[in-house]
């Protein structure tokens, strides 16, 4: 994770967002006391959202830790199981 001010960032924003995109980094710009913004790629912001959206109800969550479980104790189909 990197902070940094705004005037800092002003300066060097194309050196800020080439980490943030080439290295999966989060930015944080500081704008006084208690106040921020939070930078973070595309892909990263896809990928909290898909958890998110995964997690968001009881459900879904029940059912991906039942598939973390089966993948611990190596009950998974193959892939030729699958297509047929």
């Amino acid at each position: 994770m990197l902070t940094t001010t705004i005037s800092d960032f002003r300066k060097e924003i194309k050196q800020y967002l080439d980490k943030v995109t080439d290295n999966f980094e989060t930015l944080i710009i500081n704008r006084g006391k208690d106040s921020g913004v939070v930078i973070m790629s595309l892909e990263e912001y896809n990928s909290l959202q898909a958890t998110y959206h995964e997690l968001s109800s009881k459900k879904n969550e029940k059912r991906l830790d039942a598939a973390i479980e089966k993948l611990k104790w190596g009950q998974t189909f193959q892939k030729e199981i699958l297509e047929e």
